[in-house]
């Protein structure tokens, strides 16, 4: 007996995506193992929705819910249109982080409105009073949530090394009671900056589509860059827009893999 599944990958974030609504904790762990399994950051299936054209679920790799993910949302959109569960190239999906509206372009890019950022403590969550300046670890942070709490630290030091070494310390601070993912940014410019990331519940990542969001968020914030920014990361490259409004446009790449069935 085997469970169908796709694997699909955004700037090589990558996931397992089930085509029934049959996706558990269990099942995430031993799906996403890159050693006994198929290998992936994360597990996630399609859902039947009441209130958006669509829904999904998604574990994080070590079997933890996740409320949103920017590079898997991407991904579960061309995934959706191409096994026809969605009739247009614009839809919306149900998510723990709210209703999400992602978009199909003629270029193969999905752009994904993911909705305002939270810079409220209690929303973030983050115990500090001031979600855009405080320390923790020794150094000077922004708290972003973006359905999923963020801790975006600016740097000039080497932002791979930071997410190796301070990322997990700083992912289970007690600052975060929901614990948090963990950006280092180097700016390259007012349009272009640099992140690595040490994400929850999965660690290094070669990418993450929420933590860019909220880089770009703590970066105009702090004056540090402009509201339309490139995201540099090891995958590759996310083109961010934060608006007046307070609304975040992601746009990047989203490509199938490989299929199969796995055998249980």
């Amino acid at each position: 007996m085997g469970i169908k599944f796709e694997k699909w990958q955004g700037l090589g974030n990558d996931f397992v995506i089930l085509k029934e609504d049959i996706a558990t904790s269990d099942l995430a762990i031993k799906m996403c193992d890159r050693n006994f399994g198929v290998g992936a950051d994360g597990l996630f299936c399609p859902t039947e929705s009441t209130v958006a054209d669509i829904g999904w679920k998604f574990f994080n790799s070590d079997g933890t819910i996740a409320q949103m993910c920017g590079n898997g949302i991407r991904c579960f959109a061309k995934f959706a249109k191409e096994n026809n569960l969605v009739n247009s190239s614009k839809f919306t999906v149900e998510t723990l982080a709210g209703i999400i509206t992602p978009e199909i372009l003629e270029n193969g890019n999905v752009l994904v409105d993911m909705g305002k950022a939270v810079l409220e403590p209690t929303l973030i969550p983050v115990c500090v009073d001031n979600p855009l300046t405080f320390n923790v670890q020794g150094y000077d942070a922004t708290a972003v949530s973006m359905g999923n709490p963020h801790c975006v630290i600016y740097t000039e030091e080497n932002s791979e090394q930071l997410a190796k070494t301070k990322g997990p310390v700083i992912e289970t601070d007690s600052l975060f009671p929901q614990k948090t993912n963990v950006e280092f940014v180097n700016v390259i410019s007012q349009n272009r900056i640099k992140m690595n990331v040490w994400e929850r519940g999965c660690g290094i990542t070669l990418a993450c589509g929420t933590g860019a969001c909220a880089s770009v968020v703590a970066g105009v914030k702090r004056g540090l860059i402009k509201n339309i920014c490139d995201v540099v990361l090891p995958g590759g490259v996310l083109n961010i827009e934060y608006t007046e409004e307070g609304n975040v446009f992601m746009s990047g790449p989203a490509k199938k893999v490989f299929e199969g069935d796995y055998l249980i």
